[in-house]
């Protein structure tokens, strides 16, 4: 891992929920050869997810585990509601209001948010400006008008 500062990515869901975007954000990010770890704020979700990474799309899927289950570590991706990182992975993911911790060894951290939630929106705007204070590298971005990402500061 690099001693550079993790980069905190903000994602504003407007036009597709989680479910759509996720499953994409970490195909890319085991497309970089990374391991991911995603951490959510509910173990509904964690369930919900270990399901739906399996059969997201019918003709693929996404290699995962959670936390609790034997040999997490070899993980490509972990899902969880913890604050330890059982498989290295260098991208975290936080959705449902879930904390970051301590970002050492991670190389980014993205947070997805909910823009048709004010609550949500508000959070995001705190967790913005801490992140700033603390000299983290932050960027936002947001569901252009033709699905993909634009970013925007």
């Amino acid at each position: 891992m690099s001693d550079a500062a993790c980069e905190v990515w903000f994602y504003h869901l407007e036009r597709s929920g989680l479910d759509q975007v996720l499953p994409e954000l970490l195909e890319k990010t085991l497309g970089r050869g990374w391991k991911a770890l995603v951490r959510c704020g509910q173990r509904e979700r964690v369930e919900h997810l270990d399901g739906w990474l399996w059969s997201y799309r019918e003709d693929s899927f996404l290699p995962h585990g959670s936390a609790d289950e034997p040999q997490a570590e070899r993980q490509p991706i972990v899902l969880t509601t913890d604050d330890a990182n059982p498989n290295g992975a260098d991208a975290l993911f936080l959705i449902d209001g879930a904390e970051a911790g301590d970002l050492d060894g991670y190389k980014r951290c993205i947070l997805l948010f909910d823009g048709r939630d004010e609550a949500a929106l508000t959070e995001a705007r705190g967790r913005w400006k801490r992140f700033k204070a603390q000299g983290l590298p932050v960027s936002y971005w947001r569901q252009g008008a033709e699905r993909g990402w634009e970013r925007q500061a």
